[in-house]
């Protein structure tokens, strides 16, 4: 008995790039051909971010949010000073995780009044930076109590805190997960009555609770249920409150899609919980803030890495294109970021965007490591020396999540345009 070979199957794609346009067979950032941006720019490679696409989300975003819901930058996801700063006007806050980033964000404009920090090791002195600057300051662990009640006595100043807690749930299908189990991140949820009375004892400023229960997140429907979820985990703790709650930041989550196969957030749902929840607060929380804090989903899509082919190379009749960027710029798309299984970003010769696909080669960087590769047998037209790879979805976790120094090679430049 003979066997028909069954149909083969068409791989799964990458979801749409159009978030930027093209036009005379090149990429366009920020309305300018990609040949005459790197030109601009004066060297490859460079992280290039689109002001007008970081606008557009954010717009989306307020469109389809309730008003009530405050918008906060995560600016863990890029800390660049230009972008930070346009963001300052288009967000409702700023989350720094670092005494660095508070640099940048007041060095931006940011209010204090809407700026918190987060991080499991904050240092005493970056503690004392945070109460002298007036903002909100995430409690990670009991211990951060001390040197913060001690920086307000000599300051003269309130230290203004929440608690970032660690709840007993998990955001399901995140692709990092930040809650449930035991977590380097905040405070158990069972523990935080007993922190609250030391909070109270203390003296601290009170002002709410920050939960973050995981990131990178494209099913709306897990999203909703750990918002829905970390609510109601709030209002059980605030019943042992010091202070009545001015501050409930319900994390974000919200992913953009990487891979193959992947496809976009749907908003709606979210919005619509958001919706539910919002009306719950003004309800049971008269006083307090609805936050929701995102980083990748407002500036992922926004950038684009770009690298320029050295050389055309064939071993044993596989083509690689060897470029000048790899993983010391963008560890994330090298697969060596948190993946488990290496997949690709999406990737395109952004100088010769009107060409079909002829054939599968794999893309890869200068660095004398086999990890250097920044895509694995992927489709592009057939590329020379010369030509402009462009890596999309690169405008969070790219430059300052890499290890720049890695084997001496020139770090990558940032712009936005």
């Amino acid at each position: 008995m003979s066997l028909t070979p069954a149909a083969s199957k068409t791989p799964p794609a990458h979801a749409p790039m159009n978030q930027f346009a093209a036009g005379d067979g090149e990429l366009q950032v920020g309305g300018i051909p990609l040949t005459r941006l790197a030109a601009r720019v004066g060297q490859t490679p460079f992280y290039a971010i689109d002001r007008s696409v970081v606008a557009a989300r954010v717009g989306e975003l307020h469109a389809a949010l309730p008003p009530a819901v405050k918008l906060h930058y995560a600016m863990k996801a890029n800390p660049m000073a230009a972008l930070v700063g346009q963001l300052v006007g288009l967000v409702d806050g700023i989350d720094v995780a670092s005494a660095g980033e508070l640099k940048v964000a007041l060095d931006a404009g940011a209010d204090p009044r809407h700026i918190s920090f987060a991080g499991p090791g904050k240092r005493d002195a970056e503690l004392r930076q945070a109460v002298a600057a007036g903002i909100l300051v995430n409690l990670e662990s009991a211990r951060e109590i001390a040197p913060l009640a001690q920086a307000s006595q000599a300051l003269g100043l309130p230290a203004r805190v929440a608690v970032r807690v660690n709840p007993d749930f998990e955001l399901k299908s995140s692709g990092m997960k930040m809650g449930g189990g035991p977590k380097p991140f905040g405070v158990d949820a069972e523990a935080v009555p007993a922190l609250l009375a030391e909070i109270g004892r203390a003296g601290l400023a009170f002002e709410g609770f920050h939960l973050f229960a995981g990131s990178q997140n494209l099913k709306a429907e897990a999203i909703v249920d750990a918002q829905r979820r970390s609510f109601e985990l709030a209002l059980r703790l605030a019943e042992a409150a010091p202070a009545p709650l001015r501050f409930l930041n319900l994390g974000g989550g919200f992913g953009i899609p990487y891979f193959p196969g992947e496809q976009r957030l749907e908003l709606a749902p979210v919005a619509a919980n958001l919706a539910t929840i919002a009306a719950d607060t003004a309800r049971l929380l008269p006083q307090a803030e609805l936050v929701i804090e995102l980083g990748r989903y407002l500036v992922g899509e926004a950038g684009v890495y770009v690298c320029r082919v050295l050389e055309r190379k064939v071993s044993r009749g596989h083509v690689y294109l060897v470029t000048d960027g790899g993983l010391h710029h963008h560890l994330s798309a090298s697969g060596n970021f948190g993946q488990v299984l290496r997949k690709n970003y999406p990737l395109a010769l952004g100088n010769r965007m009107d060409e079909a696909a002829q054939e599968t080669v794999s893309v890869v960087g200068p660095l004398c490591t086999p990890l250097d590769l920044l895509g694995d047998r992927v489709s592009l037209p057939a590329a020379q020396a010369g030509d402009l790879v462009v890596v999309f979805q690169s405008g969070a976790y790219g430059a300052s999540a890499s290890p720049q120094a890695f084997l001496g090679h020139p770090p990558a430049l940032e712009v936005l345009v």
